[in-house]
């Protein structure tokens, strides 16, 4: 059998164990492994090549970050953008011919919700496809958890944790933007566990007078500085999310940017405060892999091999508990897995003095323990 596997997307840390423990395992069953480098363009540009994999390739790659194959996230090969032009053009079929004219019996697809889609739109023109869920944003459906998510949210805490020095030092308000795009996840993990004053998320539409309320009542108590957590996609009510590109490129998603300078301009005059803004950027993305999010590639990058040598096509690895297992690609859905507003973490932050931009809902109001005797 001849496999070939690719990271699309953006990078994750993990992309490299996932990668390593892939190809041992595969060299294990008597697997012929290929990378694709760049994500999609080592299958549509002349350029780029498909890397044989074997244990040399993948030798003192473990706690590196990024991916020895390389990502792209603009390869989207079914809207291709034609250089010169803001058309694109449905490259697939290309994809498709080169797949075959290699051998390659499947294709390994190592991304998030874009990438999974375009795992099932293949697995319809005949392509055998595994879905591995890779996304530091943690929003793929059908997974407990993806690697890169936990590193994410490390880099996070330690950068409210840097903060709390300067803003207490100096009496600020310092406002910490994180990535996530239209899910919550690494600004609310991170700011629970940095005890930030303040989480503003996607999926809870802010409410400006509620943060400059906390701000006032910490300088009233005698705590004249404030932290405050925004992912990048979360907005006011009734506004839309900030994007640095007016346009998206074309075949791509728009980029979003901004959030941290307009909460600071919202605030700007309702407080006695400097207000300093930190955007996290691409920091989250880079680095060492946690322990675990090594781990966690591994098992799936190991899982996926697995699955290659049964011909179990058509499915994404996931964690499911503490368990590595396999769901179908169909029972993927589209869209992101999104913060439940009502969900035990919203509540852990609202029990313990957190805001979060809203009023709390009455079913916030009682205790987990009254929740689950009334299941």
């Amino acid at each position: 059998m001849k496999v070939c596997i690719l990271t699309g997307g953006g990078d994750a840390p993990g992309l490299n164990a996932v990668i390593r423990g892939f190809t041992k395992r595969a060299c294990q069953l008597g697997l012929e492994a290929y990378g694709s480098e760049d994500g999609f363009e080592g299958l549509l540009d002349p350029s780029k090549e498909l890397v044989r994999l074997d244990d040399g390739a993948v030798r003192g790659i473990l706690h590196r970050g990024g991916s020895i194959l390389g990502c792209s996230n603009k390869s989207n090969p079914f809207a291709m953008a034609i250089p010169g032009s803001k058309q694109t053009r449905d490259a697939s079929p290309d994809v498709v011919a080169k797949i075959r004219r290699y051998g390659f019996d499947a294709l390994v697809m190592v991304g998030g919700d874009g990438t999974m889609h375009y795992a099932r739109r293949f697995m319809a023109l005949g392509v055998p496809c595994i879905g591995v869920p890779k996304t530091i944003d943690n929003d793929l459906r059908g997974t407990d958890q993806t690697f890169g998510f936990e590193t994410a949210v490390n880099t996070a805490t330690w950068a409210i944790d840097t903060l709390h020095s300067t803003a207490e030092a100096h009496e600020r308000v310092m406002i910490l933007e994180v990535m996530g795009r239209y899910a919550g996840w690494i600004a609310l993990a991170s700011g629970l566990a940095g005890g930030a004053d303040a989480i503003l998320i996607p999926e809870i539409p802010y409410e400006v007078e509620r943060v400059v309320a906390k701000i006032k009542e910490r300088s009233g108590s005698g705590r004249p500085f404030t932290i405050l957590v925004v992912a990048e996609g979360a907005a006011p009510k009734g506004g839309g999310v900030s994007e640095i590109e007016t346009e998206a490129r074309p075949g791509q998603l728009k980029r979003l940017g901004g959030a941290g300078d307009r909460l600071a301009r919202e605030l700007s005059g309702k407080v006695d405060h400097e207000i300093r803004v930190t955007v996290l950027g691409h920091l989250q993305r880079g680095g060492t892999p946690s322990a675990f999010d090594r781990v966690l590639g591994m098992r799936m990058g190991i899982h996926a091999a697995e699955m290659c040598a049964r011909k179990a096509y058509g499915r994404l690895v996931v964690l499911e508990g503490t368990t590595i297992r396999s769901i179908p690609l169909a029972d993927v859905g589209e869209g992101p897995r999104l913060v439940d507003p009502l969900g035990q973490l919203c509540g852990a932050a609202r029990a313990v003095g957190i805001e979060l931009g809203d009023a709390p809902p009455p079913s916030a109001a009682s205790s987990e323990s009254e929740r689950e005797s009334e299941q």
